[in-house]
């Protein structure tokens, strides 16, 4: 609900004037992770079929390079640049890749004749530096050759500025694919002063009002039904008026600078819109604006480990110049939990929260409309191919898995999935299926208990309620339909006691050990010597006082 026009604080009028001229889906489902929506969105395949079933960084070792985990897009795989590449069209890409790490794995390589990637799953959106221990710097591609960024730089402004560059240099006589995939509101969260300003005391009430306040504004504009019940926060959530004052304010500001940041991507749409407007070519335009998943959990105030990394590398975070340069801006467990309001939990889960996003489509042969049809993440690729009249099927190539909604669209028919169709998504042992209005959902740790649930999401969209006792059947039923879906596709069973939380500290200590492993070694050495010597210190003075009485 982050968007103004899905009842969201921020003001995101480009984005809302978009929906408002075109269709804005209610019942749009992603995967709970970045990179395999992508993968998705770029293919019309689900992403065990594209080689990135889940993200490297909490990739286990039982399933590097297995089939569908090769964290890349495989050489078997089509985007919609390679196909529209094939028609005629310049395909241009800048902003966030993540589908691969070597300068062969680029864009270049997957039908785009321009692109500025960036490699890795985040970077800082001020300077050309990383944002966790994870990566050494911010690998930045520009055509597979490593680049650097401007001195004047900041993630959604170079975004914009090197997309309509692109168009500039290349033939206008042709029509162009504009990939722009930004980098808000990834963490870390950041965003210029004066965006930031125009939210101050915006959320000092507290992430439990708004995730109340959320709640009504989805059911006031039927992105839930009247009366549906809202899942309470869970146990383990801070109450916000058990935190000190100084606490307080330091959160409320943190989601301040969200706020901030998205209304700053939205500016910078808003100056892309404006260009093509210009250009005379608006009207013939057809936009796409989604996300990749639910809201970010994850802190950066509660792991010292990390606390220290953000020291070494000029990091910091505190209210002084929050956003700004120097700032690692997060929202953490409990915004996110309002966040994703009227949804249960957020990112990296198949729950409400965590997949069930935006989708607005709007352009030529696009009446302004609400959807509240069923759609997958999979369905975009072959919905432009079907608009455009290009043949899905390319011999030799993977079949795209998603479905075209321009029948949807077109008023022809209410959803092109029926009541015993089936959609489903995996990605590190967390899943959900969807049948009709039913739901399964596994959800394993370090939130969840890895046991299957069933939910109706039509009375009960916050999945309050598990079903499973009371209709044992339908959860058998779905559970064979998903057993189906997960031999067909190619998902493999997660390790015994998988964790996410801790197979991103065990990958980044192995990174961090082949980059400076024996840099790493020294200073674990030395921090050995400093102990051990403590302790003689200590033992030197105790002897002294014994034999001093």
């Amino acid at each position: 609900m982050d968007f103004g026009v899905y009842g969201g604080e921020a003001q995101t009028p480009n984005i809302d004037a978009l929906a408002e001229r075109g269709a804005m889906f209610t019942q749009y489902r992603t995967s709970p992770l970045c990179s395999p929506t992508r993968a998705m969105l770029l293919t019309g395949l689900d992403n065990h079929k594209t080689g990135i079933a889940t993200i490297p960084e909490v990739l286990p070792a039982e399933q590097v390079g297995k089939p569908g985990y090769s964290m890349a897009l495989e050489a078997s795989v089509l985007t919609i640049a390679d196909r529209l590449r094939e028609k005629g069209y310049r395909t241009l890409m800048s902003g966030k890749w993540h589908m691969g790490e070597e300068a062969n794995e680029m864009p270049q390589n997957h039908g785009f004749d321009r692109s500025f990637a960036l490699a890795a799953s985040g970077a800082d959106n001020w300077e050309d530096k990383s944002y966790i221990p994870y990566y050494a710097d911010a690998p930045w591609f520009e055509n597979g050759v490593e680049a650097s960024l401007p001195e004047d730089f900041y993630s959604s402004k170079f975004i914009v500025n090197k997309m309509v560059s692109y168009l500039e240099e290349t033939d206008s006589s042709k029509p162009f694919l504009a990939y722009l995939p930004f980098q808000a509101i990834h963490i870390p969260v950041q965003a210029p002063p004066e965006f930031i300003a125009k939210y101050k005391g915006r959320f000092d009430e507290g992430w439990h009002v708004l995730r109340a306040k959320r709640h009504k504004r989805a059911q006031d504009l039927g992105l839930v039904p009247k009366g549906a019940p809202l899942a309470p926060m869970p146990d383990d959530a801070r109450r916000w008026e058990s935190l000190d004052d100084k606490t307080r304010e330091l959160y409320a500001a943190r989601m301040e600078v969200n706020a901030g940041m998205l209304d700053a991507m939205d500016h910078h749409i808003g100056r892309f819109v404006k260009y093509l407007k210009d250009l005379g070519q608006y009207e013939n335009t057809i936009f796409i604006v989604t996300s990749d998943n639910g809201p970010e959990p994850n802190r950066g105030d509660h792991d010292r480990r990390l606390g220290l990394w953000m020291k070494l590398n000029g990091y910091n975070i505190d209210l002084d110049k929050i956003g700004e340069k120097g700032s690692w801006g997060f929202i953490g467990t409990e915004w996110a939990l309002a966040a994703a309001s009227p949804g249960s939990l957020y990112k990296f889960y198949a729950t409400e929260g965590g997949i069930r996003a935006p989708l607005i489509m709007a352009g030529p042969g696009i009446e302004p409309s609400r959807i509240h049809s069923p759609a997958m993440v999979t369905d975009v690729t072959p919905t432009l191919m079907d608009m455009l009249g290009v043949s899905p099927a390319v011999q030799g190539y993977i079949p795209m898995t998603g479905r075209s909604l321009l029948p949807v669209l077109n008023g022809e028919i209410q959803s092109v999935y029926s009541d015993d169709d089936i959609r489903a998504i995996e990605v590190s042992g967390n899943a959900a299926l969807y049948k009709g209005d039913y739901k399964i959902l596994r959800s394993i740790l370090p939130v969840g208990d890895g046991k299957w649930r069933l939910f109706n999401l039509a009375e009960d969209p916050g999945e309050t309620k598990d079903l499973s006792t009371e209709q044992p059947q339908k959860l058998q039923n779905m559970l064979a339909n998903y057993a189906d879906y997960a031999a067909e596709i190619g998902v493999l069973d997660m390790p015994e006691g998988y964790d996410s939380t801790k197979q991103i500290r065990r990958n980044a200590v192995k990174r961090m050990r082949a980059r400076h492993g024996k840099f790493i070694l020294l200073i674990g050495f030395l921090g050995l010597m400093g102990v051990l010597s403590l302790v003689g210190i200590v033992r030197r003075k105790r002897r002294k006082a014994e034999a001093e009485v």
